[in-house]
């Protein structure tokens, strides 16, 4: 399989999945400014729509959007117990974290990375943020993640936008359980390699 990653984007999301997972996988970059690949393949010929995460399959087959391509790696590797098993009430609750995660979260952020944004709108942006993640610190009361004990699939993503927070000026600190889990997840060694890999930690 090969992933097309952007170093530091939302891609570190299946990233990280995909080294917790003990899959075998080739990281291909893929500049978000230029839409090159660095051999000077067009990356709109990866994607139309122009934008990481990609997972290319074996087969050739491509699958986009982030929260489809964490599930379909942890659903490789099911001993990993990186979700829970389809049909599952434990997989709902899976699928809803993804999709908080993925409208509330990822989608709020756009904006603040937009130079052409003015800046009342990301003033609105930050406060929803804020919001949301006083929601998400509330849900984290007495959990390790956000399902429980165990690491899943929804941990990486809502770890990967999360950790824009300080680039954009967004304060978090106030957020113990918030905090916490971010150190949890930070200390994770497939999570490490992820970021050695796309140079984010040295």
């Amino acid at each position: 399989m090969k992933l097309y990653y952007s170093p530091g984007a939302c891609s570190l999301s299946p990233h990280i999945v995909l080294r917790e997972s003990g899959l075998k996988f080739e990281p291909v970059l893929a500049s978000t400014k230029t839409h090159k690949l660095q051999d000077g393949t067009d990356f709109y010929t990866i994607n139309a729509k122009g934008y990481v995460p990609v997972l290319e399959l074996d087969n050739g087959e491509r699958l986009t959007e982030g929260p489809a391509i964490v599930q379909y790696i942890a659903d490789q590797a099911p001993a990993k117990n990186l979700a829970p098993a389809a049909g599952t009430m434990a997989r709902y609750r899976l699928q809803e974290w993804l999709n908080f995660t993925t409208s509330e979260i990822h989608k709020t952020y756009s904006p603040l990375f937009n130079p052409d944004v003015p800046e009342a709108y990301k003033a609105m942006a930050k406060a929803k943020l804020l919001d949301r993640y006083r929601w998400v610190d509330s849900q984290l009361e007495g959990k390790s993640y956000l399902l429980g004990d165990g690491f899943s699939v929804a941990d990486a993503y809502l770890f990967t936008v999360t950790n824009w927070a300080k680039h954009v000026g967004i304060d978090i600190s106030g957020f113990k359980n918030l905090g916490a889990f971010m150190a949890r997840v930070a200390a994770r060694p497939a999570v490490q390699e992820a970021m050695k890999a796309e140079g984010l930690l040295k």
